[in-house]
């Protein structure tokens, strides 16, 4: 059983290389996305670690563009294409695993097929308040000057938008993060790939991360190998657009959690519940 981890990058090498480290496993390889913004330089050691490669295709991500779902789709297909993968994970450069990673693996050697995606149904609390995603035009991925002001105009002059293909959406505030089998991931490159008319429609959403792929696989004839839990830890207590950065004082909630990975830390804010979660794993013997 192999897994490939794919890391979305766009800052802190140290970091990124702690977690790279904390993911070493003789079965997994680690795939790394760094945006396209970011220079390169900083990083360029850490393709010398063992199982470590950059993803080739590069993207320049905007923060709830659909450019960040295109990169992580892309970068699937690329991983694909290197190596029969029995699962996927994509992670962000601010995840950490919270229990040790032979773990992880003994786990999903015992769900062969499973799809690991967090979501809410399109009648939900969450849908409700966010429906405007998709019912809306975003220009998030355009820089020409006044666009949010032509996106304002549209939004008041034109019907709502209507999402094509989907009889029902789903997602959450759970985000882009999941662990999917290799049928889900080449289900969804394909899904995308066939429907150009998704692709466009996209574009001009806002958080696609956080709803496009669950609504593909969900409306799939593969639905039925998806369980609701994306096996991470994330805290979304502190408001915001953002969830809240995870300190030593969460440290009895993480290891009291049944999830493997939480998000999001930050070395910068606190480096000692990553140092406390190493000391953890390294001392935890396993049957």
């Amino acid at each position: 059983m192999r897994i490939a981890h794919l890391i979305m990058a766009h800052k802190g090498p140290a970091q990124l290389e702690r977690l790279i480290r904390a993911l070493a496993h003789p079965q997994a390889d680690v795939f790394i996305h760094l945006d396209q913004k970011t220079d390169y330089a900083p990083f360029a050691a850490l393709a010398a670690l063992p199982q470590v490669r950059f993803i080739t295709h590069r993207f320049n991500v905007k923060w709830g563009g659909y450019s960040l779902t295109l990169a992580a789709l892309e970068s699937l297909r690329e991983m694909l294409q290197t190596a029969d993968y029995d699962f996927l994970n994509v992670l962000s450069g601010e995840d950490y695993p919270i229990k040790p990673i032979p773990m992880l693996h003994d786990y999903l050697a015992q769900h062969m097929g499973c799809t690991f995606l967090e979501y809410e149904r399109d009648d939900s609390p969450w849908w409700q308040a966010n429906r405007n995603r998709v019912a809306q035009y975003h220009f998030t991925e355009f820089r020409f000057p006044g666009r949010y002001l032509v996106q304002r105009l549209l939004n008041l002059v034109l019907p709502s938008r209507t999402v094509p293909l989907f009889p029902k959406l789903y997602g959450g505030n759970m985000g882009g993060w999941y662990t999917i089998s290799r049928a889900c991931a080449t289900y969804a490159i394909d899904f995308v790939d066939a429907h150009p008319e998704l692709r466009r429609f996209a574009w001009l959403t806002w958080g696609s991360d956080e709803f496009l792929v669950h609504s593909i696989l969900l409306n799939s004839p593969l639905a039925s190998t998806i369980t609701n839990d994306n096996l991470r830890y994330i805290d979304w207590s502190s408001g915001g657009a953002s969830p809240k950065i995870l300190t030593t004082a969460d440290l009895p909630d993480l290891l009291a959690s049944s999830r493997f990975f939480a998000r999001k830390f930050d070395a910068s804010h606190d480096a000692e519940i990553l140092n406390r979660l190493d000391q953890l794993q390294s001392s935890t013997s396993l049957p």
